[in-house]
């Protein structure tokens, strides 16, 4: 029998680690944060004030059946116009999630439609189903600044002190707590760090649940120096930045790549935690700033071999 296998965060970095464990386990769950605020999403929720689509989109993208209707589809939904008009940047797998947000109106069912359609391993829920905007506290050259919006977080020089959402209560769906209540496994991370990462720990019934879920849980700390957010700081920040904002928090191991198996900071501030840290080359070749999902899956199926968790047997992997 698969374990029931969760993972969360955005973007790039959960389409990574959900093409990693597609391949371990028949009952995949990806919860995604909906604060996105730029590009071609933001214009959709701007105009439309719906839940930015684009990291549903490349979570749904990354779950597509290995057959040549899934990819078909997939590319489809990752197609981009170039214009000279409105088009312009727009994603087809956004403009199609928001045509059924706006037939349906339902955030869930709308993504479970745009799944059936790519024969999706797996499921893609919302970490809440009304758009989020992030404030943060930013500490840099410029003194204390208040920034609003996921983009322009990313882009002000500085430590992010402190970060709130607005609505600080917003609606958490069912099928959202039930997937992290449920989860054999719980994969949290890679990705944005505040803001992709930490935002769960923002909405009190999703920090609860995963607080609860602590045990079950692999945290994946970033690799390189891509995020914005953490500029200047190291992983050990990173695992700063988590206690702070989840101090009930623990997880039951912390997956770091060989590039900083040696950082002093990071093993003394895992100890402290009382996490134990796993080391692997996790890095994809020629690239320090991404996971490589075939290292990021050996990784994870030697932590459900450990928790004595199935694994299913592996068929052709779109990862290589």
């Amino acid at each position: 029998m698969s374990p029931a296998v969760v993972a969360l965060g955005g973007g790039h970095g959960l389409y990574n680690s959900l093409t990693a464990l597609r391949e371990l386990t028949d009952d995949l769950t990806a919860i995604v944060t909906v604060a996105d605020d730029g590009g071609s999403s933001g214009r959709l929720r701007q105009e439309m004030g719906i839940v930015p689509p684009g990291d549903l989109r490349m979570a749904l993208s990354a779950l597509c059946a290995d057959s040549e209707w899934g990819r078909t589809w997939r590319d489809v939904l990752q197609w981009r116009f170039t214009t000279d008009g409105p088009l312009d940047g727009h994603a087809v797998g956004n403009l199609l999630i928001a045509a059924l947000w706006d037939r349906h109106a339902d955030v869930v069912s709308g993504l479970d439609l745009v799944a059936s359609l790519l024969q999706a391993k797996g499921r893609v829920l919302p970490l809440a189903d009304e758009p989020l905007t992030v404030h943060a506290e930013v500490h840099g050259p410029l003194g204390i600044q208040h920034i609003t919006g996921q983009a322009a977080v990313a882009s002000t020089e500085g430590r992010v002190a402190r970060m709130t959402l607005e609505p600080s209560d917003p609606h958490v769906p069912a099928e959202t707590l039930q997937a992290i209540a449920g989860a054999d496994l719980v994969v949290l991370g890679p990705g944005s760090w505040h803001t992709s990462v930490l935002t769960h720990f923002a909405v009190a019934p999703v920090a609860a649940a995963l607080t609860d879920a602590g045990g079950r849980t692999a945290l994946i700390l970033n690799v390189g120096d891509e995020d914005d957010e953490m500029e200047g700081q190291g992983r050990a920040d990173e695992v700063r930045a988590l206690r702070a904002a989840a101090p009930g928090f623990t997880p039951s191991v912390v997956l770091v790549d060989s590039a900083d198996g040696d950082d002093t900071d990071l093993a003394d501030e895992l100890r402290n935690w009382g996490v134990p840290m796993r080391v692997a080359p996790l890095c994809a070749q020629g690239d320090a700033h991404a996971h490589e999902p075939l290292a990021l899956r050996r990784a994870l199926a030697q932590v459900i071999a450990e928790r004595e968790l199935g694994v299913r047997e592996e068929g052709p992997s779109m990862a290589g």
